[in-house]
């Protein structure tokens, strides 16, 4: 819905709150952009889905073997939060260089390897001499896309990376759907989570687990992406960041690092307490937030919320932001917010806090983004208009601190000790102001002891199936004792076979 908004001069609104003459509220000048706008194509507005660390967290610029310098893979990314952050690889021998997507939220590397109308090129399989062909076909389907492809092993080397040549298993594309969109820079994704996750099993190998084990650098990476506050739509070069592999980079981060544990290694899930906007807590049950689970995805555009959370973030927000309800679209992600060129939006929204458990479980911290984070800069309509997203949307699979958020923290993802690390970036400023905040420590205690509702569901799994598995023999053995202590009666057929047991019945 299209509406006009006309500016309150200041000093009257000045005066009105001044002597409390005021009870209604005002509302900013705001646009809805109604033009032609594919979001799904143009701006991939859904997901895509050094080095030595001493015992007192220091970081080393490098180790003494050589294979990692820290300075070396500082700006090795380029993108933003609209297409992705991509990193040169250079893959097979001779090598072919291609861009790949870095994602914490997958497991797998796969490449283009046949042609595409979205890409500009894709690896040639026949022309490497070290390609060894696995006989295995592989699918994956993220939140948004899906490929499938076959498993082979090729070598690997990065320009701006651990100075080695590795052999890693890659999966090679063949055929995708939603999965390469316009405008993308890259040729493949980089998934950097754990090997739970791989297709089509644990038994292939993740990149980061094949580079650690190949080389000896410790289990360790960390992430900073420069599109804070930056158009996604821009036709100017990408902005980039820097992907850290074997440590931590002290000169991307202002501050302290804090740490949350790891509650699972398969996506980097993380516990989450609580959210505020402002200074308001939302005043939910913790296991709300992580309902399904709250992971830490470097591959999902925007920060997901489940249905609940979003819809009382979005009534906190518009309660006062002095966008008017009917503005729904814009909270939805199918309209663009525009202001006249000149006007900055910004003023006008809260802070947002996520409260994440601290490595001591009795403490947490929080991490705050501005609203240079999440009303996001995407487009200009005639030159007189700035037009921008809400960069918060809703998930039926759980919360996702995706680019929205990433973009203002350095963050650690810290294998070897199970945790990941958050500190302010950087490049997280606009106008020489920073866009992110980091406070802490806080009590937990008036928080459940255990915030991760679906944790028990995971591995998980396994045990749930188990212990229904051990109550059911539980339950037959009780049968047949009853049985055998009752008169005994022969009869024809009662006896118990395999087509009456569990195993016809197993969960694989």
């Amino acid at each position: 819905m299209e509406k006009t908004q006309g500016m309150l001069p200041v000093r009257v609104l000045v005066l009105c709150l001044f002597f409390s003459l005021c009870s209604s509220r005002f509302s900013i000048p705001l646009k809805i952009f109604t033009g032609k706008f594919n979001s799904s194509v143009d701006l991939d507005l859904t997901p895509l889905q050094k080095i030595e660390t001493s015992g007192n967290g220091l970081s080393l610029a490098s180790d003494p073997s050589g294979i990692v310098n820290f300075l070396d893979m500082v700006n090795n990314l380029q993108g933003d939060s609209g297409r992705g952050y991509y990193m040169e690889m250079l893959i097979g021998t001779p090598t072919q260089t291609l861009n790949i997507l870095v994602d914490t939220g997958s497991s797998n590397f796969a490449v283009a390897a046949a042609a595409h109308p979205f890409i500009t090129h894709f690896f040639n399989r026949a022309v490497s001499s070290s390609y060894r062909s696995a006989g295995r076909a592989v699918a994956v389907r993220y939140t948004q896309g899906n490929w499938e492809g076959e498993l082979g092993t090729d070598l690997i080397s990065i320009p701006k990376g651990p100075n080695a040549t590795v052999t890693i298993n890659i999966a090679a594309i063949l055929s995708s759907e939603g999965f390469f969109l316009p405008g993308v820079n890259w040729q493949g994704i980089l998934g950097m989570a754990y090997p739970v996750l791989a297709r089509p099993d644990s038994s292939v190998e993740p990149f980061f687990n094949s580079l650690v084990r190949q080389t000896g650098i410790p289990d360790i990476f960390s992430l900073q992406m420069c599109g804070a506050g930056i158009s996604a739509s821009t036709g100017a070069d990408p902005v980039g960041g820097s992907l850290i592999m074997g440590g931590v980079e002290p000169t991307l981060y202002r501050g302290e690092m804090w740490y949350t544990p790891i509650m699972q290694e398969w996506y980097y899930q993380v516990e989450v307490l609580k959210l505020e906007v402002g200074d308001q807590n939302l005043n939910l049950d913790c296991r709300e937030y992580n309902s399904d689970k709250a992971i830490v995805d470097s591959g999902t555009t925007l920060l997901r919320l489940p249905i609940n959370v979003f819809n009382a973030v979005v009534d906190s927000i518009s309660q006062t932001s002095l966008i008017q309800d009917s503005a729904s679209g814009f909270w939805t992600g199918t309209k663009l917010a525009c202001w006249a060129v000149g006007e900055s939006p910004w003023r006008f929204f809260p802070k947002i806090s996520i409260y994440l458990r601290g490595t001591n479980t009795s403490e947490s911290f929080r991490i705050t983004i501005l609203p240079q984070l999440y009303i996001q800069p995407i487009t200009d309509v005639g030159g007189t208009l700035n037009c921008f997203r809400f960069g918060i949307s809703s998930s039926v699979n759980g919360l996702v601190i995706g680019a929205t958020v990433m973009e203002g923290f350095y963050v650690a993802f810290d294998r070897a000790q199970k945790r990941v690390g958050f500190a302010v970036s950087t490049c997280a400023e606009l106008a020489g102001q920073p866009l992110a905040e980091i406070a802490g420590p806080f009590l937990a205690e008036s928080v459940s002891s255990d915030c991760v509702a679906g944790s028990f569901l995971r591995e998980p799994l396994l045990w749930v199936l188990a212990y229904s598995l051990m109550g059911l023999c539980a339950l037959v053995l009780l049968v047949l004792l009853v049985l055998m202590v009752s008169p005994c009666r022969r009869r024809r057929g009662s006896e118990i076979t395999d087509e009456s047991s569990l195993v016809r019945h197993r969960i694989k």
